[in-house]
């Protein structure tokens, strides 16, 4: 198992939204260097802890990004592919993994290949690049033929993997991508909609490239093991627990996140050997801080996210609990322009950015937070517990969704006398004598990550 991605907390950029690109592409443009909008940010990154970053679709397409013009090419709205290379050096400098956005079920109208099936017609070389491609019948836009679209966007066009010069195509460009960019791994794009043979292609020909290359996965909806571990993705986004973690707070329910968790991760776990991707939101979903009923509530879902199993996400912006919600189906709201002095001075929740970077830190020194099992030890609708441990460390979460202090009696099964530190809230220690401990005080909207120390 790669190690990296484990010890990450990754930051989400959704680079032609945080950029202010146009919504459309004028591929007669000149270049303009948006991407470089990102420099400004580093040491923002560095402060909280961040030290992975998810960029969202950089290479040349005709909107926003998922409908790929030209898979070797950077994004002219964004910069040179040189731009992209020097600015992962950079985060890479500041020990900074970076991973791309890889597309590959579908590309745009404006792809090359389809342009030259849209002129030439059946007797174009690449009709079998594309799926359901079928002369019998007119698309929607009006050609002389029709082909499968990613769910009914006639704007998406999906490839036909198998095809043996689609597969070529691609992972030559990926190994461009590894060669110019330097990046550490790839976020697969509605990965659930790819054929297992591509992905387990894709995998074998990346790590053979890069051996510690990791493969992320977009998957929402199933049985996640059959998209990742062994030969397949090596972590796909964890949307059970995105959505467990706001509405157990929402419906003071925290019964939902803790049986999902333990479903996934606990004794017998069905994903108990696999590291999913953690999130609260993305470019797809409302913001965390437009999703909660309370904003207060933003505090014990942050420390969930970061002491729970799996790899923990920060989307831009959402660090200072910013506000966006879809507007009929429009995506714009969430994937805003940002300036990060002007979003830091407005943020109504300037707290939230430490907290971020205090849990960053305490997860950062723990391995049993980035590697250890888990195992539930509370849960009451507004109370809950775990327990994570790897190897001779143990830590152990409580957070208090409620709007007062509370206290709680615990039972572990530990042997002996030992002293519970708060790592979180710092001077707070409690003893455990005969397996039981009463944990005081644990603070409205809040919680406590102790480290088990022998006395």
């Amino acid at each position: 198992m790669k190690s990296w991605p484990c010890e990450s907390v990754f930051y989400h950029i959704y680079p032609l939204g945080f950029c202010g690109a146009p919504k459309e592409n004028d591929f007669s443009a000149p270049v303009n260097h948006t991407l470089d909008r990102i420099y400004d940010w580093v040491e923002h990154l560095k402060t909280i802890g961040v030290n992975a970053m998810y960029l969202g679709p950089v290479f040349e397409s005709t909107s926003h990004g998922y409908d790929t013009k030209d898979y070797y090419q950077v994004d002219r709205r964004l910069g040179y592919n040189q731009s992209l290379a020097k600015l992962v050096s950079h985060l890479k400098d500041n020990e900074i993994r970076v991973i791309l956005d890889g597309v590959f079920n579908h590309v745009g109208r404006d792809f090359w290949a389809f342009q030259d099936v849209l002129e030439q017609g059946e007797s174009s070389t690449y009709c079998d690049w594309f799926a359901g491609l079928n002369f019998e019948y007119q698309s929607p836009y009006g050609d002389d033929f029709t082909y499968e679209a990613w769910e009914g966007h006639y704007n998406l066009v999906k490839l036909n993997l198998k095809n043996p010069e689609v597969k070529e195509h691609l992972f030559n460009a990926v190994k461009e991508w590894i060669k110019q960019f330097d990046i550490s791994g790839l976020r697969l794009d509605a990965a659930d909609c790819l054929e297992p043979e591509f992905i387990v292609e894709l995998g074998e020909f990346c790590r053979d490239l890069k051996p510690d290359f990791w493969i992320l996965g977009e998957v929402i909806h199933g049985d996640y093991r059959k998209w990742a571990g062994a030969a397949m993705m090596d972590s796909v986004t964890n949307y059970e627990a995105y959505k467990g973690l706001y509405s157990s707070h929402n419906d003071k329910n925290y019964f939902e996140i803790a049986y999902s968790l333990k479903r996934q991760f606990g004794e017998g776990g069905i994903y108990k050997h696999l590291p999913l991707y953690s999130f609260v939101d993305n470019h797809d979903v409302n913001r965390i801080a437009s999703t909660l009923d309370n904003p207060a509530h933003l505090y014990p879902l942050h420390l969930l996210l970061f002491a729970m199993p799996g790899i923990p996400s920060i989307y831009y912006g959402s660090e200072w609990g910013i506000e966006g919600k879809k507007l009929n189906g429009d995506d714009t709201p969430l994937r805003p322009e940002l300036n990060i002095n002007e979003v830091a001075k407005k943020s109504a929740n300037k707290d939230l950015g430490k907290v971020i970077t205090a849990l960053a830190e305490i997860r950062k020194n723990s391995k049993a937070l980035c590697h250890g099992n888990y195992q539930q030890i509370f849960v009451d609708h507004q109370q809950f517990a775990f327990l994570r441990e790897y190897e001779d460390e143990q830590v152990l979460t409580v957070v208090n969704s409620s709007d007062k202090p509370v206290d709680i009696e615990l039972e572990l099964d530990v042997e002996g006398e030992y002293l519970l530190r708060d790592l979180l809230n710092d001077g707070d220690s409690f003893i455990i004598q005969d397996g039981k401990v009463m944990i005081k005080e644990i603070p409205a909207a809040w919680g406590r990550v102790m480290r088990l120390e022998k006395v």
